[in-house]
């Protein structure tokens, strides 16, 4: 299937999610259950969270990066992450991946982190 926008020159691709996948919806709750610790919005608003990739038997493969790579939580959000996940019905495993690139940036918040944070 053809990526509606494809990556600019250079630009690292963000591998797409499993949008369709049932258990999609309620992986994408369980993220906004967990909190950057230095900014009062959830990961997935923040846009912290780049793919949600869900296999037809319930293993869940997370990519996700961090506000800032010195970030001293760095080590533990991962973990967070997983935990919020894995006891959701359906759910095999999950394994969650720290990504650096493409690094985050302001606009990849939604727009309620952007309105909370007063952005907008």
């Amino acid at each position: 299937m053809p990526h509606p926008h494809p990556p600019a020159e250079g630009e690292p691709l963000i591998r797409p999610s499993s949008v369709d996948h049932p258990l999609y919806e309620r992986v994408v709750e369980a993220c906004r259950t967990v909190y950057d610790p230095e900014i009062p919005v959830n990961i997935y608003d923040l846009g912290l969270v780049y793919t949600i990739d869900i296999s037809d038997d319930g293993a869940v493969h997370i990519d996700m990066s961090l506000t800032a790579p010195g970030c001293p939580v760095a080590g533990e959000m991962p973990g967070w992450v997983a935990d919020a996940v894995e006891p959701l019905e359906g759910v095999r495993q999950v394994d969650v991946n720290l990504v650096w690139e493409p690094p985050w940036g302001m606009d990849r918040m939604s727009d309620e982190a952007k309105l909370e944070l007063g952005f907008m």
